[in-house]
């Protein structure tokens, strides 16, 4: 288990092999590793233990140290080993991941984060591994039990807001190219006891000093807002892309802050992948991705490793038709079952996710070279493009233009059709060869 992963091809049987995803393999202009830009994420791959709600850790995560500084230092060692055996290039953290913050203080807290800072410098600078985004956990510790930026406590607003410092300083101090604020708890329970003006005028407020903050210290990547329908509030104010974008223009901060999109958050907004991408898209908003998936028998986030082709051609449209990943990257944000407890169930995680979304950006390419989807599109909308549609779309048209040109069209009889089952199929034989192969 301490060799490379390696590229074989898609018929190798190795378990501990790529099938799809070779690193330096061309697709859409570009080697694999520049289009998809893969990210470990500290807290499932290195800190979490199988605990569920139902029972204790399946899996030891220590990895040996007897203290929380030798544990967070074997924690360093292992992930820049395992990003190192995959080929992965990039990680995220959340400041409590790097070292726990039990009972300390705010200042030994960071105190001690800065041996663990110093200690994945020097690791990086040795790997050539670098740093995708960071963040600050401000929803675990029950100071956060009402939420952050939209606590109704002052004190636990102003602690985020220090934790938040701190993880920015970090972050670009590792030479971070994005720093993600996720609302664990910015929402409510009831309506009974919340005054939500007074929340979402906070929360503003937080992303406002944020901002300001990281113009202060040179921080120059993008600033993103993950969006999450529910879990661990019944409703978080960043429900979803359309609600986070409506925010960000309600308060000014549109075209400073970005979205971080995930796959299973998607799934609990009852939207799909591809949906909640495509919205950030076409607003100018789309930035990173957390690459996971969820089970659609199960109504919480599983965060499992992302096995679905189809999704991942489908998210990989999105980013090609986006331009392609600028600051961004596919963070794994991703857990494996429970009873995957073995080193090796791991490895074969990350096999999976990262040949999944391989494929994916494969079928994508192939899907815009082929051609036929932009085709029929085009032609769904080429009315706009010409008479009464084109004086509509350019402003020329009013609103008594349009009633004396519906009034003289007599029945509308005919509607450009959908063509869906059509492009079903298309999809399908893109994505299993034209040949069959």
């Amino acid at each position: 288990m301490s060799c490379l992963i390696k590229y074989e091809g898609p018929q190798s049987t190795n378990p501990f092999a790529f099938k799809y995803y070779n690193p330096d393999a061309v697709v859409a202009g570009k080697p694999m590793r520049e289009q998809l830009k893969f990210s470990l994420a500290w807290w499932h791959t290195l800190c979490a233990d199988g605990t569920d709600m139902f029972g204790i850790g399946t899996q030891d995560k220590t990895f040996g140290g007897a203290d929380p500084m030798e544990i967070s230092k074997k924690r360093v060692d292992v992930g820049f080993a395992l990003m190192e055996k995959l080929s992965i290039d990039y990680f995220c953290f959340h400041d409590r991941d790097l070292f726990p913050e039990d009972n300390l203080t705010l200042k030994e807290f960071h105190a001690n984060l800065d041996v663990i800072v110093d200690y994945i410098e020097e690791k990086m600078k040795q790997t050539g591994k670098k740093l995708l985004w960071g963040t600050a956990n401000c929803f675990s510790n029950p100071r956060y039990m009402n939420g952050a930026g939209t606590s109704p406590h002052p004190d636990s607003f102003a602690y985020a807001a220090a934790q938040i410092k701190k993880a920015m300083d970090i972050t670009k101090r590792l030479g971070g190219t994005g720093y993600v604020f996720w609302g664990g708890r910015e929402g409510y329970e009831t309506l009974l006891n919340t005054d939500m003006k007074l929340e979402l005028d906070n929360m503003a407020r937080l992303l406002h000093l944020a901002v300001d903050y990281a113009e202060k210290i040179g921080f120059t990547g993008d600033l993103y807002i993950e969006p999450k329908p529910k879990e661990p509030t019944k409703h978080q104010y960043d429900f979803d892309a359309a609600t986070v974008i409506g925010f960000l223009k309600t308060y000014g901060l549109d075209g400073k802050i970005k979205l971080n999109i995930e796959a299973n958050h998607a799934t609990l907004a009852g939207h799909t992948f591809q949906h909640e991408l495509c919205v950030a898209r076409i607003n100018g908003a789309f930035g990173s991705i957390d690459a996971n998936q969820g089970d659609m028998l199960l109504g919480w986030d599983t965060d499992q490793f992302p096995t679905n082709v189809y999704d991942a051609a489908l998210c990989m449209l999105e980013v090609l038709r986006a331009g392609g990943f600028t600051n961004g990257g596919l963070n794994f944000d991703a857990k494996v079952r429970r009873a995957s407890y073995q080193p090796e169930d791991w490895v074969a995680a990350f096999i999976a996710g990262m040949d999944t979304f391989a494929l994916g950006l494969i079928i994508a390419d192939r899907i815009i070279k082929d051609g036929r989807m932009d085709a029929f599109v085009a032609e769904r909308y080429a009315l706009w493009n010409e008479g009464i549609g084109k004086d509509i779309t350019s402003g020329k048209a009013t609103l008594e233009d349009l009633y004396n040109y519906a009034a003289n069209l007599g029945t509308v009889k005919t509607v450009t059709h959908g063509g869906q089952e059509y492009l079903e199929s298309v999809m399908n034989q893109i994505m299993f060869g034209m040949n069959g192969n």
